[in-house]
């Protein structure tokens, strides 16, 4: 009886497949990644004078430097560090299928949004059906990896802070609340206070065009940065 009821057991892991997997806790390390699209230099510098406000009238706040990348996200998770060569070539391959440098984007204004107790504000981008299948062939390819259960030992300087908490949840979170119809691509361009945030909001904004320079997967910091490269590819052409 006892060789039988191990052999059921065996049977029922092997049926359960990689989305019962992804669902517990995995004893590796587990590192908090952000896979994303590189904007061009008209998006950059876009971001990088909204950032200088922010700290001019806010100095709490981030600055965008080479250890706080410009970026638009597809898809924010844990994955075992042991995963991440895999996720790796999972993730080139979707970005070596979707023709980067032919994509062209728009700019439409201004967002805001609560991180913890900070106000975090940048660039909203309409979503384009090109940009839309590449998130969804991002999400397809990297979810057999997706592991639950990250800490702020997940993040880059193991951030103790008032937002790692909301950090923490948000990207454990991201496929539920930001993936799929969800989905609302953006370039984040800095935290300020609520006054600072309030008056650039109420500025007028000019949409404007960008391009995509190349993708990545970089390791997150607090509130959703991009700090540090595992990998980028920027297409040729």
């Amino acid at each position: 009886m006892r060789n039988i009821a191990i052999c059921f057991a065996v049977l029922i892991a092997l049926f359960a497949g990689p989305s019962a997997v992804t669902k517990t806790a995995d004893t590796g390390r587990l590192v908090a990644i952000d896979i994303l699209l590189l904007p061009d230099a008209a998006m950059v510098q876009r971001v990088e004078a909204v950032n200088r406000r922010l700290l001019k009238e806010s100095p709490g706040g981030f600055a965008l430097d080479a250890t706080h990348i410009p970026h638009m996200t597809l898809l924010q998770c844990y994955v075992r560090e042991a995963d991440l060569g895999a996720v790796r070539r999972a993730v080139e391959d979707v970005f070596r299928h979707a023709s980067l440098k032919d994509m062209r984007l728009t700019a439409t204004g201004y967002f805001n949004g609560p991180v913890g107790p900070v106000n975090a504000t940048g660039i909203v981008v309409a979503t384009t059906e090109p940009l839309a299948s590449l998130h969804r062939n991002i999400v397809d390819a990297v979810t057999p990896f997706i592991r639950h259960g990250g800490t702020a030992a997940a993040f880059v300087g193991m951030p103790r802070s008032a937002t790692i908490g909301w950090t923490v949840g948000y990207v454990d979170k991201f496929l539920a609340n930001s993936s799929g119809p969800k989905f609302s691509p953006h370039v984040t361009a800095g935290a300020g206070n609520a006054n600072a945030v309030a008056a650039l909001l109420a500025e007028p904004f000019t949409p404007f065009s960008f391009t995509v320079e190349g993708g990545g997967i970089f390791q997150l910091g607090d509130v959703g940065t991009a700090r540090k490269r595992l990998w980028t590819l920027r297409p040729q052409g």
